[in-house]
This record gives structure tokens, sequence and C-alpha cells, in this order.
């Protein structure tokens, strides 16, 4: 079976077939550095960080760009904010996002190109569109993209110019030829961050800067690029439209869009408040069970979130690492052929993850080394099972705030106020320490406990 990759603007399974045999240029859209990364953004890095890792077991060489955004209205009101410069937030969000991909178990991209490292490019790709008639300079300074110049303009999303302008996210401007037109350049007002150009001081637009940087790092025609599902329209849909004015080229090859997380129903979002940064969750639960959470859904499908969900996955991941090898054999031939051919199907994770269910409940030393095995490459387990579990019950002590000595004093004082038949102070102790998340159990060699 063929690789198949589900192509949004196709809106279909398309057999994968890169530009370059055994090689592969994939750009995902990364973060907009002013705040910590919240649960829907550690999903996107872990869609595509899955998808990478699994590309590359598949032998292909992977060129995989990830672009940071670190220009935007939101990082200089944040930063006016905290009375910082810019430059001092976005390296503080920049050190604090990669600590939290690390801890979910993603592997760097190749390439990490910044919006501030790449303003060139971007006045050079302005000034092509302008040449070919595909921009223009408004009285307010500010050049905006020609809509009307490109033809094929709402291709990716399937939808008619007049529905896209009543939901795009643009600024209403006096100058501008048509409500679709959008931004390149944004002419500097007094105060404001601005860069020299020929245009006048200013800012890229936030659209330009993928194109640019994704072109720059990958060529005018690359196979893969991908980004959440909010990215879409206008942020890709736009990408498409400038860059492929400028170049006659087709842009992408192949677009790929990850589903969002949600809470209640709705997408979560800074924007609605109902956000949960990764490095809040990782107080609570270990970061791979997280990833594995996040793994259990399908890249494109959307994830519902609650505390009881992850909950869930820690006692389903728990029982896999339970079931991995002390020591490695040979994984099963048949259950990595079985393993290549579920995520051949446009990258099937949670058909995977019953597969791993399936081989530990085989209980043999060559299922269990097939679950590690295949683990790996979807990168799960890296702590190891003693690590892990060890980790665990730290992050458990934690939370509940008491140490095991603590626990375990506890439990003397229970029993000697059984002893002393003051059971209700012994009721008192027990239901404390539920309450803190530690179950007793007495039986005929005394009382052991655990955390829940």
């Amino acid at each position: 079976m063929s690789l198949q990759i589900f192509d949004t603007l196709a809106r279909e399974k398309r057999d994968f077939q890169p530009i370059e045999a055994e090689k592969i240029g994939m750009y995902v859209c990364g973060m907009t550095v002013y705040d910590r990364c919240h649960l829907g953004h550690g999903r996107v890095m872990v869609a595509f960080d899955a998808i990478v890792r699994y590309l590359r077991f598949r032998g292909f060489d992977v060129n995989y760009v990830r672009n940071i955004t670190d220009v935007d209205d939101k990082i200089f009101a944040r930063a006016a904010e905290r009375g910082i410069d810019f430059s001092e937030l976005t390296a503080e969000m920049i050190d604090a996002m990669h600590q939290d991909e690390k801890k979910l178990g993603c592997q760097s991209p190749n390439l990490e190109p910044r919006a501030t490292s790449n303003i060139e490019s971007m006045l050079k790709l302005i000034e092509t569109l302008i040449s070919k008639d595909a921009a223009y300079q408004g009285a307010s300074g500010d050049v905006y993209f020609r809509v009307s110049a490109f033809p094929e303009y709402g291709k990716l999303n399937n939808r008619k110019l007049d529905d896209m302008i009543a939901g795009a996210r643009v600024a209403v401007a006096d100058d501008k030829e048509s409500p679709a037109d959008f931004v390149l350049w944004k002419s500097a007002k007094e105060g404001e961050e601005s860069w020299p150009s020929q245009f006048g001081p200013g800012r890229p637009g936030w659209h330009i800067e993928c194109s640019a940087m994704s072109m720059d790092a990958l060529g005018q025609t690359f196979d893969i690029h991908g980004g959440g599902p909010d990215l879409k329209f206008p942020h890709h849909e736009n990408e498409i439209a400038q860059s492929e004015a400028a170049t006659g080229c087709t842009f992408a090859r192949y677009w790929m869009h990850a589903g969002a997380v949600r809470v209640n129903e709705e997408k979560m979002s800074k924007s609605l408040g109902n956000f949960v940064t990764l490095d809040a969750l990782f107080k609570e639960f270990h970061p791979e069970v997280i990833r594995f959470f996040l793994l259990q859904s399908h890249y494109r499908s959307a994830i519902s979130f609650s505390d009881d969900a992850l909950v869930q996955a820690e006692t389903a991941y728990s029982r896999l690492v339970q079931a991995l090898p002390d020591e490695l054999s040979a994984p099963s031939s048949d259950a990595i052929f079985e393993f290549q051919t579920l995520m051949d199907d446009d990258f099937n994770t949670p058909r995977a993850i019953a597969l791993l269910f399936e081989l530990a409940s085989e209980g043999s030393s060559e299922s269990a080394s097939s679950v590690m095995a295949i683990g790996k490459v979807l990168g799960l387990f890296a702590s190891g099972k003693e690590a892990f579990f060890e980790q665990q019950q730290a992050l458990k002590a934690a939370k509940s705030g008491l140490s095991d000595a603590a626990i375990d004093a506890l439990i003397v004082a229970r029993e000697q106020a059984r002893k002393d038949r003051d059971f209700g102070t012994a009721d008192k102790i027990r239901d404390d320490l539920i309450a803190q998340g530690v179950v007793l159990e007495d039986g005929a060699g005394g009382t052991s406990w655990h955390r829940k």
C-alpha cells in the first residue's frame, strides 16, 4: 500500500508523491510568541512531530521547517503591559515553547526561521508582487495584495470570495481597492515598532511572513504545508494567493491541517479565555500521558479536553508502559507491517494505538518488544518503565502535598487510633488521605497504600 495523505486543497486522500524521490520538504506554521503555549498548540506540535517521525521511519529524508512569528500587535501589546522590550518577551516565550515541546517528546525542526530575521526576504517578495501588478501601496502607506489578481482565490477553503470577506480577520481601511485585499506591509504609526523599507518604515503583515520564509527554506514549490485548524482562512488562503501570484508555480503540493482542541464544544483559544497552558498540565500529568492523549485522536479530528479524559488516558498509557519488556528482543515483523499499513492511511494514530493494546494483551516477549518499537516511532515510552512510574508517583506526591514519609506516619497514627478504639480519628485520617489522592488497603499483613 502506498502512503496516502488527506490533502485539504483536494478535499480527499491522495497518494503521496514527493517532488524529489525519498526527500520531503515540509513547512508548518508555528507559534506567535506572546504567551505560553496551550494544549491546542501542543496538539499541532505533537501531530506534526508524529507525522515527521513516521515519514523518517518510512525512509524519507524530511526537511522540517517551522517558523516563529515574533512580530505581531499582540506581542507589542503584551510587552507594553509588562514594561519590557518586545524582543525580551519573545525570547522568554520562545525558550518556554522549546521547553514545552521537549517535554512533549517533540523533535526540533531542522530549521526554525523567525520573522524578525527575514524582513528583507519579505520586502523582496512584496516588490515582486508590485512589479506583477498583484500588489499596490495605498494612501496610508500600507501595501496590499490585490486579490483580483489571483482568480483562484478561495480554492483552499472552497468558498466564494464574498463569503470570505465577511469572515476575514482584516481591519477596515479606506485606501483598499477591495475589502478582500489584505495587507503585506503595515506602515508605522507613531510609537510603534518598525523596520525601514522602500515603502517607508513599518512591519510585515502576518501572511507574507510564511510565504517568504517557506520559499526561502524549501523553494518555490515544496511538498507539504501544515498548520492548525484556524489557519486555513485567511492565513493559508492568502499564502497561496501571494506565493502563486509571485512565482506562477504551485506553492505547496499537499495541505495538512490538525484538528482543534475543544472545551465545552468551543475551540480552545486565548481569545475565548478557555485555554489551559502546557506548563500547568505538566504539573498535573506526566508529559508522555499528554502526548498519548493527543495521539489517541486522528490528527484531523477535534479533541474534547477534560480532566477526566486525561485521567483515562493516564490509566490506559500506564497499562502500555507496564507491558514494556524488561529485555528487548526482535519485534514481530507482522506487527511492524500492520503498523505501517495503518499509518500509511493518512497517519492513523488511533488505530496504531489500538494495535499497541492488542500486542500488549498477548503477553509474549516478541509482542512486548513490538509495543516498544512501534511506540518509539510515535514518540512514546521515552522515559522507560521504571523512570515513568517513578516520575508519575513524584507528580502525584507533589499534587497531594504529602511525602511518602508523611503518609507512612499517618498510617502509623491511624493504626494506633484503631488499637485505642478511637475509630473516629482513624476514619478521619483515612478520609483525609483519600481526599489527597492516597488510597489505603487494609490486609492481613498490615496497611498498604498507593496514590490515585
